[in-house]
């Protein structure tokens, strides 16, 4: 049992490390909201271990962190919400802030609507050694391969990244997210019940942050029934715009983003264009760290 003074500060070391995990979980996860939810549930976790005799805490809590966000794609795959996860410690070469912004830039919309196509290992394989350098033994150890293997899973989601990423069909895919979003609004805004359930799949998830629900926002909302009366006749002063690249909404308050909604809409492929969840953001640390341009 840990403790009250070695807990304090064990909290100070997680909160040293916490941009780093939270950079490596949005990497992999792609949505600030669950990179939160990453991280936190990684101090759960780092909370009852004894770790006196790990020498690398950072590279252990990167293993730990990487774990959740693997089962998290694992499950995430499972419930087809999304075409897009454990041995001791990862020990990546030492956390580079600057590295980690320019690799957040990096981050565009292309990219993120290919590693929706690659699967959970393919994805993690792929974030943790091409941007933030994590050797290949250590990734085999999360994923449960050979060495071998998870450069095979790097090498061929790097293959795919390079080979899909036109800007054609990304230009198709945000224009066709970009109409189930603008009929959403459409629908919400004119209190059109069953358009909206016609946008939703049957399982769909509405979250909101902590700071939302502070607010007065419901934590969780599930299913379409329940999701379209939330949104019935309301977001009335919400306006579409693109999330890091990806359409969504955004409330703002005298020209300050307030509340941002992005939309996990399924691939074509799957369902014509359902919208499987909506996260509600108003942490303002969220919020300033998002690419936010107002459409048209």
């Amino acid at each position: 049992m840990t403790d009250a003074g070695a807990l304090h500060g064990l909290a100070d070391r997680f909160e040293a490390d916490r941009p780093h995990l939270r950079a490596v979980a949005q990497r992999i996860l792609g949505s600030p909201h669950e990179a939160e939810d990453a991280v936190q549930e990684t101090w759960v976790r780092l909370s009852r271990t004894d770790t006196s005799d790990v020498g690398n805490l950072t590279g252990w809590l990167t293993t730990v962190v990487s774990r959740v966000c693997l089962d998290m794609l694992r499950s995430r795959a499972a419930r087809r919400e999304d075409p897009a996860d454990l041995p001791e410690t990862v020990a990546p070469e030492a956390a580079d802030p600057e590295r980690e912004a320019l690799m957040a830039d990096a981050i565009g919309p292309a990219l993120l609507l290919v590693l929706d196509t690659l699967t959970p290992a393919e994805r993690l394989a792929f974030v943790l050694h091409d941007m933030f350098a994590v050797p290949f033994p250590e990734i085999a150890e999360i994923v449960g391969c050979s060495p071998a293997a998870a450069r095979q899973l790097a090498s061929r989601a790097r293959r795919r990244v390079q080979g899909t990423a036109d800007e054609a069909s990304v230009a198709r895919d945000v224009a066709r997210r970009r109409t189930v979003v603008d009929a959403f609004l459409t629908a919400s805004r004119s209190g059109d019940f069953t358009a909206l359930l016609a946008l939703l799949d049957p399982d769909v998830v509405l979250r909101a942050d902590a700071a939302g629900v502070r607010t007065g926002a419901a934590g969780l909302v599930r299913g379409a029934n329940a999701v379209a009366e939330t949104f019935s006749g309301r977001a009335l002063g919400a306006r579409l715009a693109l999330i890091n690249g990806a359409p969504g909404l955004v409330w703002s308050m005298h020209g300050e983003p307030r509340v941002v909604f992005t939309f996990t809409i399924a691939d074509q492929a799957t369902t014509d264009g359902a919208v499987t969840a909506i996260d509600l953001l108003a942490d303002p640390e969220t919020l300033a760290a998002l690419h936010l341009e107002t459409a048209p």
